[in-house]
């Protein structure tokens, strides 16, 4: 009946209100469909059922594939020396004596190798995540860059080794629908792994009747326990693995679940443009900023009980320029499907379940 297209620099965009007799599925329909070069799906609408058709346009963007493989490897090179420390392969206090070893290759081949059952899980599940989000927009032909990992100088700056990973999405969207489905899958995707890699590593982790004034989960960093917070999803696991115990001592593939459950809950934030930003704006565009800004504050008064959350809403701020807003979409007044709103939804219980208040403790 009427359409409306739309070329953008990396795809075209058809927006068409289909008459009411096309509206059912055809041969003809599916036929030409099928035929698209293609993407397409369908939105009812209050003027009638559209159907959105997308495609690629110009040649595809040479990615610069040696960039993002040396990132990775740098961060499997800093992850495992974290795991090594934290396997207590590698003493924190001779990190220099550990780097120079060239005099005992075979034992320092062998102290590095105990890093792996830590880095290996957590950079899977850091990968996990960013696929989530890279094959969500590749499937709607959005331009995104393959995954970069930020690897990070040992200690003191972090105990892992990498400040996570991300994408970059250099296109607009075209609806809330796609930026919805791209935010959230990445969160999802790195819960699915994260679950049972703590899982798996709780059962090789060593229940402690008592530690101390620390209790619950603990990791040796250096000879110095860190308790882990618990959010919901770790304390009941945690207690289904050991049952009565006061505290447990972590295995490296524990604290690498637990840090890949760390990550997630941090991305679902609502606000700004983390994961639970994209989350937000999609579900709720004109309640976006007066949420985020609560979100800001809260973080900021948790900071009394753990100063990293001041650091990490610094960090927001700075990424986002000061802006706690959202840009905007193309069709910003189009609305969500059922199916999308449940994925809303259902991204909150996941933010709520992996929220841990107190992160660390020393």
């Amino acid at each position: 009946m009427a359409w409306r297209t739309t070329v953008l620099p990396d795809r075209e965009v058809v927006d068409a209100l289909v008459h009411p007799s096309y509206t059912h599925s055809s041969p003809e329909l599916t036929q030409a469909l099928a035929d698209w070069p293609g993407v397409h799906y369908w939105s009812r609408e209050l003027d009638g059922t559209h159907l959105i058709l997308t495609r690629h346009l110009g040649r595809p963007r040479r990615e610069r594939w040696v960039l993002h493989g040396l990132l990775f490897l740098a961060t499997l090179l800093t992850t495992t020396f974290a795991g090594a420390v934290l396997a207590g392969a590698i003493p924190l206090e001779n990190i220099l004596d550990a780097l120079s070893g060239a005099t005992r290759v075979p034992s320092l081949a062998a102290e590095w190798a105990r890093g792996l059952p830590f880095s290996v899980p957590l950079l899977v599940i850091l990968l996990c995540h960013e696929m989530g989000h890279y094959i969500t927009a590749r499937r709607y032909e959005l331009d995104v860059s393959p995954p970069y990992f930020i690897p990070v100088p040992l200690f003191p700056w972090t105990p892992v080794g990498t400040l996570g990973a991300f994408i970059r999405l250099r296109t607009l969207m075209s609806d809330r629908r796609q930026l919805l489905d791209v935010g959230a899958m990445g969160p999802l995707a790195g819960f699915l792994v994260a679950v049972p890699v703590l899982w798996l590593g709780l059962l090789g982790s060593h229940p402690l009747p008592g530690h101390g004034p620390l209790a619950g989960m603990l990791v040796s960093i250096g000879g110095m326990d860190w308790a882990l917070g618990d959010s919901l999803v770790t304390l009941v696991l945690r207690h289904l693995v050991h049952p009565g115990a006061q505290a447990v001592l972590m295995s490296p593939l524990a604290f690498a679940g637990w840090f890949g459950l760390f990550v997630t809950m941090l991305n679902l934030l609502p606000m700004a443009q983390l994961d639970g930003g994209h989350i937000l704006y999609a579900a709720l565009p004109r309640w976006h900023r007066r949420i985020a800004v609560a979100i800001l504050i809260l973080i900021l008064a948790l900071g009394w009980l753990w100063s990293g959350w001041l650091l990490w809403g610094t960090l927001v701020l700075l990424l986002s320029r000061g802006r706690l807003g959202h840009p905007p979409v193309l069709d910003s007044y189009r609305p969500l499907p059922r199916s999308r709103t449940l994925l809303a939804l259902g991204s909150l219980l996941l933010f709520v379940i992996t929220f841990a208040p107190v992160p660390f403790r020393i």
